[in-house]
């Protein structure tokens, strides 16, 4: 995905996840991007913080660390819309014109895919009322690409196109 800033759901201390943390340190430039991270330090859920994107075909990556899911009552949501709204709000501090997010949380983390799905568009939808940037939302699986879709004709019908969904051919070719 070609953007100024991609998300990187971020391990919450300095370390390399598994999935989407894990396919971005690889194509950054591990050993860069884990010193770069270093700098950013612990990051408690619901938090971002920027680094260069070295290697990608991106300006910065944006590094957020989501909540993962127990039941629903321990803020979950709430920190999770957190975590999209300050990235885009430090992508836009950044002068990024185009951002490109996982969804987040709703892999190794346990989020459930509707709801992760449905506070992204709330977030996307919420910030673009009043700033102008490109938004992709990728999702890595048949289920998620659907969802999101039905949520992207339903964001069309309102009279502006507001996101992107992308679906990699498949997710082997970035990790």
């Amino acid at each position: 995905v070609h953007a100024d800033a991609v998300v990187n759901t971020a391990n919450p201390h300095v370390a390399v996840g598994a999935g989407v943390d894990s396919a971005i340190y690889a194509a950054a430039g591990r050993d860069r991007l884990l010193k770069a991270r270093a700098k950013v330090g612990t990051l408690a859920a619901g938090e971002v913080g920027i680094t260069k994107a070295f290697d990608l075909p991106a300006r910065y990556i944006i590094h957020s660390s989501g909540p993962a899911w127990v039941d629903g009552r321990h803020q979950e949501p709430e920190l999770l819309r957190r975590c999209y709204d300050k990235a885009l709000v430090m992508a836009y501090a950044h002068r990024c014109k185009s951002i490109a997010f996982p969804l987040m949380a709703t892999g190794s983390y346990g989020f459930p895919k509707e709801l992760g799905i449905q506070i992204a568009i709330d977030a996307f939808t919420s910030f673009l009322q009043e700033h102008e940037m490109d938004i992709t939302l990728v999702v890595f699986d048949d289920h998620s690409y659907h969802v999101s879709g039905k949520w992207y004709d339903d964001v069309k019908s309102l009279g502006r196109e507001t996101f992107a969904v992308s679906l990699p051919a498949s997710l082997s070719e970035y990790i």
